[in-house]
């Protein structure tokens, strides 16, 4: 991944933010990156720019050469659909669905077939195989954090991008996430 000269700039009624000015980053394949700021330094603007979520107001984000916002949105939508993982720090869980059918929901999107034997690793790696059944509403916050983080995998992602991943966590349930993310970057090559 690797920005150039990337900007963004918001206008409210106090005037122009800017979080962003001419970030120019490079991460490499392999790695597991923590993005570390005060709180309104624009760490989740970036992510999301990086994701594909955000059009920066200037510059560019390259993933394997590749420029995100060159494409058109239906190609953008497409290419992350395949490539980037996203998870939230709300979580952003359906209510009405249980863990299990949260977790499929992108591959279902997608109008995939699920590769159950990866799912079942996946699901296994987290240790939530006995949560699957549950409505959000029945699970932790660490819980509902690790089926987040499977859904973010279940289309087999090169780049996982996890927004404050541990901040509605307690502290030993946020240690154990990140664990988990370690984990789960280094077995799966994300």
């Amino acid at each position: 991944i690797e920005t150039k000269e990337l900007e963004k700039r918001f206008i409210d009624a106090c005037g122009e933010i800017r979080p962003l000015k001419e970030l120019n980053i490079t991460l490499e394949k392999g790695g597991f990156v923590s993005i570390v700021g005060r709180s309104g330094s624009g760490k989740s603007t970036l992510l999301k720019m990086l994701g594909g979520l955000l059009v920066p107001t200037k510059g560019n984000v390259f993933i394997d050469g590749v420029d995100l916002y060159s494409m058109k949105e239906k190609e953008l939508a497409a290419y992350r659909c395949y490539k980037i993982g996203f998870v939230f720090q709300a979580y952003n869980l359906v209510q009405e669905l249980t863990g299990y059918e949260n977790i499929l929901l992108p591959v279902m999107l997608d109008g995939k077939k699920p590769d159950e034997e990866y799912l079942n690793k996946v699901i296994d790696m987290l240790g939530i195989r006995d949560r699957l059944e549950h409505l959000p509403s029945a699970l932790s916050g660490g819980q509902q954090q690790r089926i987040a983080i499977a859904r973010a995998l279940a289309n087999r992602p090169a780049i996982l991008f996890a927004d404050e991943p541990t901040g509605n966590l307690d502290g030993k349930s946020g240690r154990e996430v990140l664990s988990l993310l370690k984990y789960v970057s280094k077995q799966l090559g994300v």
